[in-house]
């Protein structure tokens, strides 16, 4: 392999092929690239109208598909300029306009979002509040570029009993329906690899429905609540990931699981508790994709997490994102050389936090070129940025970083 950036005389390789070649830990032609096939690889709506705006790209309109991050539906023209080889399932592509109803981003930039979100305004706090089931569920203040969660709905339960009576959200058959539509859609008329966003948290729905530290105490104390906790998430969840498979699974090739387990400078938990809480739905839920599927099981989990990594590879990861190369004892080579033949590193194409932001164009580039250079030997790896691109990055270090990245070619 070579630094070059030589283009092949031919490039026979579907996006489909790329990436999954990848993933077997094979050197495919180029190196894949991935931007906005998940809520974790994209970009905020605000960043997205300015790289539109740089670009030239008059057409289409801004869709807000992740209204918590305020990330943009990436779309054809914008995924074709970059060389993008990855799409999500739940790509919109071609839907219906009367789906989607327009807003106004915090910079006051038009949008459209989900028709189905109950949005208001916050007339005592300002700023906005999204309902689900008449309660205000998350909330964005007036100084905010985000939602927020605004309540926690099991905060106060302190018994086992208490856990009984706690509705289990099933997905529903219409939204079923509209997956299979899309990811089918997606399948027969694009080369796309497509990976689908089941999501599937059992450490960040146990955050969500107690509270952080409250949740993080139920761990640290177990017992009773804290078991029939985790057991009636993973429960839950397994039900849904064997609607989401019988649906998708024949049209997509990837499976995304989420659970932030790491901070900047450490895990967010002890090994020993990761193993006795979590590992066990996770090795559950990872397996059942193996057991149901062809497809490969993808894990975005941000922070310094390198303790764990041996364990997410026995529970079933194929894949690691985003491969937080700035936090604490993740360097990139020793991740390479530790871990490199065991599974996939998508991600860590370019920091995020020190130079996305600051970095000329010539300077992202270089650092992007490094990066690749660790990561790409041998397959088993996606290129993308260290998690979602922020609302004030510049155009021009966007479109370094990503045309860096579709330059490099396998020599092989």
């Amino acid at each position: 392999m070579q630094s070059e950036h030589r283009q092949p005389a031919q490039v026979s390789m579907t996006s489909r092929e790329r990436v999954l070649k990848a993933i077997r830990h094979e050197e495919p032609d180029r190196l894949p690239i991935d931007f906005g096939g998940m809520a974790s690889t994209g970009i905020m709506a605000i960043a997205y109208d300015r790289l539109k705006k740089h670009l030239g790209i008059t057409n289409g309109e801004i869709r807000v598909v992740d209204m918590g991050q305020q990330l943009a539906e990436v779309e054809p023209e914008i995924l074709s300029r970059f060389g993008v080889d990855v799409i999500s399932s739940g790509n919109s592509l071609g839907e219906a306009a009367e789906l989607w109803k327009p807003w106004k981003l915090p910079n006051g930039v038009d949008c459209k979002i989900p028709a189905g979100f109950d949005l208001r305004p916050d007339e005592e706090n300002g700023g906005w509040l999204i309902l689900e089931n008449g309660m205000p569920m998350h909330r964005m203040s007036p100084s905010s570029l985000y939602f927020s969660e605004a309540i926690h709905p099991l905060a106060g339960l302190t018994t086992p009993e208490e856990l009984q009576y706690v509705p289990r959200p099933i997905i529903r058959d219409e939204e079923l329906k509209s997956l299979e539509m899309r990811a089918k859609a997606l399948y027969e008329h694009t080369d796309f690899a497509i990976m689908a966003n089941f999501g599937g948290n059992i450490l960040e729905t146990g955050n969500s429905l107690r509270g952080f530290s409250r949740f993080m105490m139920d761990l640290a104390k177990g017992g009773a609540f804290t078991e029939d906790l985790i057991g009636g998430i993973v429960e839950t969840q397994l039900k849904n990931l064997s609607l989401f498979l019988e649906t998708v699974g024949n049209y997509v090739q990837i499976i995304q699981f989420g659970d932030d387990l790491g901070m900047q400078d450490r895990m967010i938990m002890s090994r020993s508790m990761y193993q006795k809480h979590i590992f066990p739905g996770h090795q559950t839920l990872f397996q059942y994709v193996h057991q149901n599927s062809n497809c490969a099981v993808f894990l975005h989990s941000c922070g310094s997490i390198r303790p764990l990594i041996p364990d997410l590879i026995a529970a079933g990861v194929d894949i690691l994102n985003p491969v937080q190369t700035s936090a604490k004892d993740m360097d990139p080579r020793q991740l390479k050389e530790e871990f490199g033949k065991q599974i996939t590193f998508w991600g860590g194409g370019c920091d995020t936090q020190h130079v996305l932001p600051f970095a000329t164009p010539d300077e992202i580039a270089q650092h992007v070129r490094e990066q690749i250079e660790i990561f790409a030997p041998g397959g088993g790896y996606v290129f993308n940025q260290i998690h979602n691109i922020q609302a004030d990055i510049k155009p021009e270090n966007i479109v370094a970083m990503f045309d860096t990245a579709r330059e490099f070619r396998y020599s092989g």
